[in-house]
């Protein structure tokens, strides 16, 4: 009787050993990860913009959690996307310049997704190096797109959604919109005489037309991403589902894109997860990319806290557990080796919930870039400036020369146009916060000028496919 016994607990616990795995993994979620590509964090209508059209990305806020304080750690596409991947900042990872790769040793989303039983997949736009950091299941897409044909061809997400019912999956959605050259969507929907432009932009006709081709490839992209969510639906698996929007870094136009401030590195971002997240929530937690990926590897029943991330896991507010995250969001400009860029311009930047401190490392000399070289808006600008309105010439001049130490408070100044850097009062604050900034620069293997001057180091030698 003891033997039979004993046989009979053995026969248990080997076929508790074979089911238990499946049970765990019906229970991991699948994700679907869309990024968009340039676009400012309040150009979509959940984020505050009444006049472009983005009903997809404002149903997705309704149904999930919408992140209000959401930052990059840099301001430039492949810095964004591969420390989103590694959940490791540009310098520490490698990947600090544009168009760069991490170190040999990095590992990343897919890595640690296929360790946990996953399928994961990208389509779309690359930017990530070396490939063997990156070993995503590649579908397909462009590297920037040129107007014709199909850019995403998203037939393939729904094949890819199919094939993998039975699995847990991963799905890297990278639009190409709204990046230049905007020759996607409808511009004639938005008409450029009526348009309310940020504050921090000069009112000329070739901005307020060029915003309405940003504008419309914004719609277009917003398009794509409903298109995404359609397939998933009749997938059948959007219950089990993560959803993750994000918008990338800003947009091209000034002040947006390679700048450290507000307009450059914060993000739209939004996650729905049916059954786990509230719908309809807002987030007033200051976030970075770096938290996406613990937060994955902890929603599949992994543990982050193993891996040595920057990023802290996202559950607990995702759960409704906690409200804060972070007292500080990080960000870093890598100028050397951009396209029309000067030879030398870092800029290091701390925010909390309240203040901005950017460190121009090289501000004795001139921030140069594409924009400042051929952007026709940004040259309309200039006339408008050289023809004696005051306000052109103000931003003109303070997008390429720029003091050293800049200080913001985003209460009273939430586009940043009014520097506080030299006010006796802040003087205490701004210590604080510098000190800080060097701290964490420090953690991250950051040597300030010397870094930016060995930036071209860190650049591939090979283009993607």
């Amino acid at each position: 009787m003891k033997h039979r016994t004993s046989t009979l607990v053995a026969l248990l616990a080997t076929f508790a050993n074979f089911v238990c795995p499946f049970e765990s993994a019906a229970k991991q979620p699948n994700v679907l990860l869309f990024m968009s590509d340039d676009l400012t964090w309040h150009d979509l209508g959940c984020y505050g913009n009444k006049e472009v059209r983005t009903p997809n990305i404002d149903a997705l806020a309704q149904q999930g959690m919408r992140f209000e304080y959401c930052f990059n750690s840099a301001p430039m596409c492949a810095p964004t996307r591969m420390s989103l991947y590694t959940g490791i900042h540009p310098v520490r990872n490698g990947a600090h310049p544009n168009h760069s790769e991490v170190y040999p040793h990095i590992r990343s989303l897919p890595h640690y997704l296929k360790d946990l039983g996953y399928q994961v997949a990208l389509l779309g736009k690359r930017h990530e190096m070396p490939e063997s950091s990156f070993p995503f299941d590649v579908l397909g897409g462009r590297h920037h797109d040129n107007g014709d044909g199909v850019d995403l061809n998203l037939s393939l997400a729904q094949k890819f959604m199919h094939t993998n019912k039975d699995k847990p999956w991963c799905l890297v959605l990278t639009s190409n919109q709204p990046h230049t050259p905007w020759n996607r969507g409808d511009a004639s929907v938005y008409d450029a005489a009526k348009l309310e432009l940020p504050k921090y932009l000069v009112d000329t006709p070739v901005t307020r037309e060029a915003m309405t081709h940003y504008y419309a490839e914004i719609t277009y992209m917003d398009a794509q991403l409903g298109t995404a969510l359609k397939h998933l639906k009749e997938s059948g698996q959007a219950d089990n589902s993560i959803v993750i929007y994000l918008s990338e870094q800003g947009s091209n136009f000034p002040h947006c894109k390679w700048t450290c401030y507000d307009s450059g590195l914060r993000s739209a971002a939004i996650m729905r997860w049916p059954g786990v997240v509230k719908a309809g929530s807002v987030s007033q937690a200051l976030i970075q990319y770096i938290d996406i990926l613990p937060t994955l590897i902890d929603a599949a029943d992994g543990d982050s806290k193993n891996y040595g991330f920057d990023g802290l896991s996202l559950m607990d507010i995702l759960r409704g557990k906690q409200t804060a995250h972070r007292e500080f969001t990080f960000g870093i400009q890598t100028s050397k080796g951009i396209g029309g860029g000067p030879d030398a311009y870092g800029i290091r930047t701390i925010r909390d919930s309240r203040y901005r401190l950017i460190w121009n490392l090289n501000w004795e000399g001139e921030f140069q870039n594409g924009v400042t070289r051929r952007f026709p808006a940004y040259q309309s600008w200039k006339q408008k400036a050289y023809a004696g309105d005051h306000f052109a010439m103000e931003q003109v001049q303070r997008y390429v020369k720029r003091p050293e130490i800049e200080f913001y408070d985003l209460h009273s100044d939430p586009h940043e146009m009014n520097n506080l850097a030299t006010i006796p009062r802040h003087r205490a604050r701004i210590d604080d916060m510098l000190n800080s900034l060097k701290g964490w620069m420090k953690q991250q293997g950051d040597e300030g000028d010397a870094t930016e001057r060995s930036a071209l180091s860190r650049k591939i030698k090979r283009t993607y496919r």
